[in-house]
């Protein structure tokens, strides 16, 4: 058996998802999602949803602005509640990032990001539980927030497919098909081959085993992030999502009343398989929670954890994504977001759909070649001018 699409993406995770849609948007409707899942079945579902744009990176910083603006209007483009909640952004440092901080906020705000510094009486005044003698300054975005990144990839998924893009869940690609240097369309694992004109590869952590075999080097290292819930004991109120880079820690409400905690600190990551690796927290990060949530919410009282669950990053080595062409004619690559890929997603469909149409970015803040592959090979890493001591990964 034989079909033609005009464009095949892999992966229905939220990136593929994400894709889909933009595709549509751009009136390029003749595109095909094949998910061995289900939508969003994958790592998406296993998002910290954080909603922030305090990024040192000025292209990231960018996408997530667009990321945002989407969440914001969610209601209007999707029909639905995507889960999205505008509680705000803190973020915290210590008298040596003092100086980083600000140059990042400068940078931020010159991409369009709505972001200032507080004093710690305002922060104070949001988080009243919380030791602050620590740090020495404080970023606050006030449209930031947290959202639901499963919600998310089903409203992706539901509109692309109302403007006639085909999604088949329960739907493995086993090979792509090559003619000389270009690629011509995918396998599935029943013998079905789909031709195409272009192929998407959004598989997040699966990516570096699918495409060496065609001998495309992503670099991605999948590494388990592990998430704590707590019951704090004491009303906290409508809080803003904390990033603590004193402690290395970041914690959000809940819509229940509970606190998500994750970790900062990814200096050295657990390498993981992502299809046999453990959901839930070590006793060893349970200990840790304890201490950095004891120590930084001395007013919680009789705090209790209440559940915890794992995921896995899918980290490049300057922990940015590929989006990008790659060397086989036809054949984009969307992976490796570390972490961050939530809260870009709608600017990754963006761009995804900018290189199938045009070739390149349409956004001058976004520039393509900042995501290219290549710039691996060529030890031109993205990198923040403005790294944080101790949590520079995620900045």
């Amino acid at each position: 058996m034989s079909e033609t699409f005009d464009v095949v993406i892999v992966g229905g995770g939220i990136e593929g998802a994400a894709a889909a849609w933009a595709l549509a948007r751009r009136g390029v409707t003749d595109v095909l999602v094949v998910e061995r899942g289900t939508v969003g079945s994958g790592m998406t579902g296993k998002s910290s949803g954080i909603v922030r744009c305090h990024y040192g990176v000025s292209s990231l910083a960018a996408m997530a602005t667009v990321g945002l603006e989407v969440f914001e209007n969610a209601e209007e483009l999707f029909g639905t509640d995507i889960g999205f909640r505008q509680t705000g952004y803190v973020v915290g440092v210590g008298e040596p990032n003092v100086d980083a901080l600000r140059k990042s906020l400068a940078a931020q705000r010159a991409v369009g990001v709505q972001t200032e510094e507080i004093d710690v009486t305002d922060v104070a005044t949001m988080w009243p539980h919380a030791d602050l003698e620590p740090f020495a300054a404080f970023g606050f975005e006030p449209r930031g927030g947290f959202g639901d990144a499963y919600q998310t990839a089903q409203a992706f998924a539901v509109s692309a497919r109302g403007a006639g893009v085909r999604i088949r869940q329960g739907t493995e690609m086993t090979d792509l098909l090559l003619d000389g240097g270009r690629v011509t369309g995918v396998r599935l694992a029943d013998g079905t081959e789909i031709s195409a004109g272009t192929v998407v590869v959004a598989t997040g952590v699966w990516t570096r085993d699918l495409l060496s075999r065609y001998g495309i080097d992503v670099p991605i290292r999948v590494v388990r992030e592990q998430l704590v819930m707590i019951a704090p004991g004491v009303d906290v109120g409508d809080v803003p999502v904390f990033s603590d880079l004193v402690s290395l820690q970041y914690i959000r409400p809940e819509p229940g009343g509970e606190l998500l905690f994750g970790n900062s600190d990814l200096a050295h990551g657990e390498e993981a398989d992502p299809d046999a690796y453990l959901n839930r927290a070590t006793d060893d990060f349970v200990d840790v929670t304890i201490d950095r949530v004891g120590t930084r919410f001395p007013g919680f009282g009789e705090a209790t954890i209440t559940g915890s669950y794992a995921g896995c990053y899918d980290v490049t080595p300057d922990w940015n994504p590929v989006i990008s062409r790659t060397d086989v004619d036809g054949l984009l690559v969307a992976a490796g977001f570390s972490g961050h890929g939530f809260k870009i997603a709608p600017a990754v469909g963006n761009l995804v759909a900018d290189l199938v149409v045009d070739g390149r970015s349409a956004d001058p803040r976004i520039p393509d070649t900042d995501f290219r592959l290549s710039r691996f090979a060529e030890g031109d890493l993205l990198k923040t001018p403005y790294p944080y001591v101790g949590a520079g990964e995620m900045r």
